[in-house]
């Protein structure tokens, strides 16, 4: 079965960085690109950012652009989002997922437990 199993989250300070990470298993990893999303307290699901299938090419949300950096590791099966410059109001669930594009609503398939982040002082 496909599995995405999202990990790193925690408590940090605004302006301070945190890196969460995604392992995959169940499917042929590099075949796919793949997505961060987030879930508020309170509000709907939000797309953060997308990579593609080999990391040729990457895609922001205008909220994170400049903040975060989206990376995959193929050969471990790995993705990963590093955060800087962290604000309040990036405080959410953050989830991975598998994408059939660059564009936001493009992701798709099984839902893992998500990461929590919290940027608070």
């Amino acid at each position: 079965q496909v599995q995405l199993v999202e990990s790193g989250g925690g408590l940090v300070q605004p302006g301070g960085s945190l890196r969460i990470s995604c392992k995959a298993s169940g499917f042929t990893f590099s075949n796919f690109f793949m997505t961060w999303v987030r879930r508020a307290p309170g509000k709907e699901v939000e797309w953060v950012s997308t990579i593609q299938n080999r990391g040729q090419t990457t895609a922001y949300a205008d909220s994170v652009k400049g903040r975060f950096t989206i990376a995959r590791d193929n050969a471990e099966n790995m993705l990963y989002l590093q955060m800087s410059n962290l604000k309040p109001e990036d405080t959410a669930v953050y989830f991975c997922r598998r994408s059939i594009g660059l564009e936001a609503g493009q992701d798709f398939g099984s839902w893992g437990q998500g990461t929590q982040v919290t940027v608070s002082s």
